[in-house]
């Protein structure tokens, strides 16, 4: 019985070693790992430049990964663009929405180009795995060639005027003028480092971020909208060129602007003396702001009232009203503008000549006890005869409200006295004259004689203008019967309607 060998062939053996071996000798150069599954996503970019699978991705200069595929994209829009994709470690993640990507080219021994990448910022979202930048995010180096074919014909043209006009300003006063500006150099400077730090604002680590946020949705917006950009650069280019045919008309606004600058610098002061009381009265108004919204929710059944009573059905009421009354209101002015134009001549006398009349000081030069009577105002000399008045009654009989008065031959001087130039009075009355503009007495001149002042019907000269026109009172009297006939039970009707419909709403109001 020949026997059975259980063991493997050489020629088995063989075959198995030459696979082990081939696979080793694959994963070791190629690295690749069959049980990973690694992070890839795309980026869409306007240009290249010769980006080749396997160049490296960097993040700050240490690679993380490497590209996959470059594919041209080819449809609508992106014609000329570039999809690329990337496989990235798992030290590169997470990667944000927001991330940028710049290709930019390797030291002259590497050759070729890399990919570097920003991952985002923190608050913004994770990019899923096989995500995708878009074009906005993304940028290429600048090539020579790219320059070359910025400078055409019509951007050296213009190149050259500008390095023409800005050889013409140096050469006519302009170096001279530079110069002379040197010296505001140091404060200009200042004053901008502290504008700029201005800009951080209180809170730099967020409002800056803030602002940084807000301009780029501003040119986010700009940029997704391409012809309305193109557009701005079109007026921008239009109104340059105004500028341009008016350069005699700038050249004469210069003076003027070293004018302005002049007289702006201290307003600007005043403004930067005044920020900080504004600073405080924001603060303290921010209490205000932030309890408005009760403020508001309380004010909201007024307002609807209000809405109710500008209703059309309120004003039709209110007009029907008003157009029975204000015939009325018109006549009763009418009637009453007379009185008032009595009352303001009263009210005008009273201001301009007897209130300053009772405050003048009456002198009294004479000795002995009526010399404690001197330089005493008229409303106090006024009183002093009320209480000898009040005493009359007691000389003839206590039981009565009499008081009896008798002759008394007057004194042999009197204040003031006669003028001396052979007047009538010390003072002229003149009834033609407004009692508003009458001159006051003078209390303070000279005593004389009584026999001195003679006895006269006018004053000399005079004229008495005629009464103004008294409204008869039957006018008046007609105007506030109709009003109380008429008006006040019109008024009465309303209110009662007004009350019947705001108890049916009610009632309806109350059923629902």
């Amino acid at each position: 019985m020949s026997g059975r060998s259980n063991g493997m062939s050489p020629f088995r053996a063989g075959i198995l070693a030459l696979v082990i071996v081939g696979l080793f000798a694959y994963f070791g150069f190629t690295k690749a790992n069959p049980f990973a599954n690694p992070y890839q996503f795309k980026a869409a970019f306007n240009d290249v430049n010769n980006l080749k699978p396997k160049s490296p991705v960097r993040i700050a200069g240490v690679e993380v990964g490497k590209v996959k595929k470059v594919e041209p994209i080819n449809e609508g829009d992106g014609q000329g663009a570039a999809m690329v994709t990337m496989e990235l470690q798992d030290k590169a993640l997470p990667i944000k929405e927001d991330a940028e990507l710049k290709i930019r080219p390797r030291i002259f021994l590497e050759g070729n180009f890399f990919v570097d990448l920003e991952p985002g910022s923190p608050s913004a979202d994770e990019l899923g795995d096989g995500g995708t930048i878009p074009v906005t995010h993304t940028a290429a180096p600048v090539q020579l060639g790219d320059v070359l074919t910025a400078l055409q014909s019509d951007t050296r043209s213009d190149l050259q005027t500008f390095l023409r006009e800005y050889s013409k300003s140096l050469d006519e006063g302009g170096g001279e003028g530079f110069n002379q500006a040197i010296k505001y150099w140091e404060p200009a400077y200042r004053n901008s480092s502290l504008a700029n730090d201005a800009t951080l604002g209180q809170d730099p680590d967020r409002d800056l971020q803030r602002v940084l946020k807000g301009q780029q949705k501003t040119f986010g917006a700009l940029v997704r909208d391409e012809r309305a950009l193109k557009d701005l650069v079109t007026n921008f280019n239009v109104t340059a060129a105004a500028f341009a045919r008016e350069d005699v008309a700038l050249a004469a606004s210069i003076p003027a602007l070293r004018d302005t600058l002049r007289v702006g610098q201290p307003a600007l002061a005043s403004l930067d003396s005044a920020l900080p009381s504004l600073r405080a009265f924001a603060r303290d108004a921010l209490p205000g702001v932030r309890s408005s919204d009760e403020t508001l929710a309380e004010s909201l059944p007024f307002i609807t009232q209000a809405r109710l009573l500008m209703s059309e059905r309120e004003l039709r009421g209110t007009a029907r009203v008003l157009r029975q009354t204000i015939p009325d209101v018109v006549a009763f002015n009418r009637t009453s503008v007379p009185f008032l134009q009595e009352n303001r001549a009263l009210s005008a006398c009273t201001n301009n000549v007897l209130v300053p009349f009772m405050h003048l000081k009456i002198p009294n030069p004479e000795t002995g006890n009526e010399a404690e009577n001197s330089d005493q105002e008229v409303r106090a000399q006024l009183q002093r005869g009320f209480p000898g008045l009040s005493g009359e009654s007691r000389l003839s009989d206590g039981n009565n409200q009499y008081f009896h008065a008798g002759f008394t031959p007057p004194g042999n001087r009197v204040r003031p006295g006669p003028p001396p130039d052979g007047g009538s009075m010390p003072m002229p009355h003149r009834p033609d004259v407004p009692c508003e503009q009458q001159e006051l007495p003078n209390l303070h001149a000279p005593g004389g004689p009584i026999p001195a002042f003679p006895v006269l019907d006018h004053s000399p000269g005079s004229v008495v203008k005629p009464p103004a026109p008294v409204p008869p009172v039957g006018d008046f009297l007609d105007s506030a019967q109709d009003f109380v006939d008429n008006v006040l039970p019109l008024v009465a009707r309303e209110r009662t309607a007004y009350q019947r419909r705001e108890a049916r709403i009610a009632k309806q109001e109350g059923g629902g």
